[in-house]
C-alpha cells in the first residue's frame, strides 16, 4: 500500500509505501506539549519506506535534549511530519499529515498516567460538524 501526505502549506509532501503495525494516542506530556492538544497520533512501521516527493531539504527535525522524543516539521508551516528513529528502524508519521485514508484502527492511549485532567469524559461533551455561532 502507498500512502501520500504533506505539511499544510504543502511545500513538503512524501509517499509512505509499505504498512503500517501500529497506532497509538500518546498522552505524554512532550507529545501534549508538541502537538498543543490532549494527545499524539502517530503511525508506526518497521517495515515501510518512507520517501519525500518534494520538499526533504526543508524539513527540521528535533529530539528534545537527546531523549528520544523526536518531532519532525515543516519550517513554514509548522506542521508534524514523519520521522525515521531507532537507528532507521523505526518509521514515525504523525496521523494527521496524511492525505490518504488508513485503514488500521488505533491500537491505544499511551502514557495514560501523564494525560491532561481535563481529557476526560469528551464523547459526552457537545459536538459540532463546524465552529459553533453561538
Amino acid at each position: 500500500m502507498n500512502y501520500s501526505g504533506s505539511c499544510l502549506c504543502g511545500n513538503i509532501t512524501y509517499e509512505v509505501i509499505g504498512e503500517f503495525e501500529k497506532f497509538f494516542f500518546c498522552h505524554c506530556r512532550y507529545c501534549r506539549k508538541d502537538t498543543g492538544s490532549a494527545h499524539a497520533s502517530n503511525l508506526f512501521s518497521v517495515t515501510a519506506k518512507l520517501k519525500w516527493l518534494k520538499g526533504e531539504s526543508e524539513v527540521r527535525t528535533y529530539n528534545y535534549k537527546n531523549s528520544g522524543h523526536i518531532k519532525s516539521f515543516c519550517p513554514n508551516c509548522s506542521s508534524a511530519l514523519p520521522n525515521v528513529q531507532m537507528d532507521g528502524k523505526l518509521l514515525v508519521v504523525p496521523a494527521g499529515s496524511l492525505d490518504s485514508d488508513v485503514s488500521i484502527i488505533p491500537d491505544g492511549h499511551i502514557f495514560q498516567n501523564e494525560k491532561a485532567n481535563w481529557d476526560r469524559d469528551l464523547e459526552d461533551i457537545p459536538h459540532y460538524d463546524e465552529l459553533p455561532t453561538e
